[in-house]
C-alpha cells in the first residue's frame, strides 16, 4: 500500500492554527485538508480572513500549525526543530511576497540579488553568477542584469523576486498575492513565467491570490472558506473539430472526517440552515431542508 506522504508532495490533514491575541483566541484554520502532487501548478483562493495566507506561511516554514499533520516532501513540519526549519527554508522552499520591497535588497542590482541566497549557502562566486544569469533569463530579465530595484517597474521587480526565490533550486515555490500590486499586463506576464518555470524546472508552484481569472492560468484551484478547503476547480483541455477547448470542472471537497462545505449560495437557495436531512441512493447523496423532508414523509403517509 502506497503511503500518501509519498504520493503527494504536500499533504495536510485536519490542520488547525489558533492565534492568541490578548485574552482572545482566533482560529485561522479549522481542520483544513490539502494535497498537492509534485510538479503541480495550482492556486489557493478565498476571501480575506479565510486562512489562505496562514496556510502558505505554514508551508513556507514561517509559522507552525497548532494541531494536525503537515508534510512537505516527506518532512513533518510539526516536529522539525529550529535548525531543521532554517535548512528547510533555505534549500527546500522559495517564497515570493506581494510587496516587492520584501523580496529585493535595494542597493544591489538584479544579478547580485539573485546571487545572495547562493552566496549564503557557500556556492562558488562563478557558479552563483552563472545560475543567477540563467534564472534571470528564465524570467525574461536578462536585459536588466545590472539595474537596481528602483530602476525597474513593479512587474520587473516581481520577476527578479521569482528568480531570487529559485536561486537555490528549491522543489517548492510559494507566492503570496504575487500580482496584487501589478497592472493587468504585468500580472499576465508573471503568470506566464510561473507556467514556463513549472514546465522547464518541474518546480511545484502554489499561488495564493484574489485574481478571479486564476482558473484559466493554472491546472487546479482550491478555494478556502472559514479555515477549511471547500471547493476545487480543475482545468481540462479537449479538442473539438481539431481546435482546443478549455473546460473547468468544479467539485466540492470531502475531508478525512467526511465533512464537506456546500456552497453558501446553494444553501441560501434551498433554505438550509442549522441542520438538514441526508439520504443516500445507489449512486447519490441527497441533502434536504428539514421542512422538505417532513413534507415528503407526510405525503407517504
Amino acid at each position: 500500500m502506497v503511503d500518501e506522504r509519498d504520493e503527494y508532495y504536500i499533504n495536510c490533514e485536519d490542520l488547525f492554527k489558533i492565534y492568541k491575541i490578548a485574552d482572545l483566541e482566533v482560529v485561522a484554520l479549522r481542520g483544513l485538508d490539502l494535497k498537492v502532487r509534485a510538479g503541480e501548478l495550482m492556486a489557493i483562493v478565498g476571501a480575506s480572513g479565510s486562512g489562505k495566507s496562514t496556510l502558505l506561511n505554514i508551508l513556507a516554514g514561517l509559522d507552525q500549525p497548532s494541531a494536525g499533520r503537515a508534510y512537505v516532501g516527506g518532512r513533518d513540519l510539526l516536529t522539525m526543530g529550529d535548525s531543521e526549519m532554517v535548512e528547510y527554508r533555505r534549500r527546500h522552499v522559495g517564497f515570493v511576497w506581494q510587496q516587492t520591497g520584501r523580496n529585493l535588497i535595494p542597493y544591489l542590482d538584479a544579478v547580485q540579488n539573485v546571487e545572495v541566497p547562493m552566496v549564503l549557502e557557500g556556492t562558488a562566486p562563478r557558479d552563483a553568477r552563472e545560475r543567477a544569469i540563467e534564472l534571470l533569463r528564465a524570467v525574461r530579465m536578462d536585459h536588466r542584469l545590472h539595474n537596481h530595484p528602483n530602476q525597474l517597474s513593479g512587474g520587473e521587480q516581481q520577476r527578479v523576486s521569482i528568480a531570487v526565490a529559485l536561486a537555490n533550486n528549491p522543489p517548492l515555490l510559494l507566492a503570496d498575492e504575487p500580482t496584487g500590486e501589478l497592472d493587468s499586463f504585468g500580472a499576465d506576464l508573471v503568470y506566464e513565467i510561473f507556467s514556463d518555470l513549472n514546465r522547464e524546472f518541474g518546480v511545484t508552484i502554489v499561488i495564493v491570490t484574489h485574481d478571479p481569472e486564476i482558473a484559466a492560468r493554472v491546472d487546479r484551484v482550491v478555494a478556502i472558506r472559514d479555515g477549511r478547503t471547500s471547493t476545487e476547480i480543475y482545468r481540462r483541455v479537449e479538442f473539438e473539430a481539431g481546435a482546443p477547448r478549455v473546460y473547468h470542472d468544479e467539485f466540492v471537497l470531502v475531508d478525512a472526517a467526511g465533512r464537506l462545505q456546500i456552497p453558501r449560495e446553494m444553501l441560501e437557495h434551498l433554505g438550509i440552515s442549522g441542520r438538514a436531512r441526508v439520504t443516500s441512493g445507489e449512486s447519490s447523496v441527497e441533502v434536504l431542508p428539514e421542512k422538505e423532508r417532513q413534507r415528503r414523509d407526510s405525503e407517504r403517509r
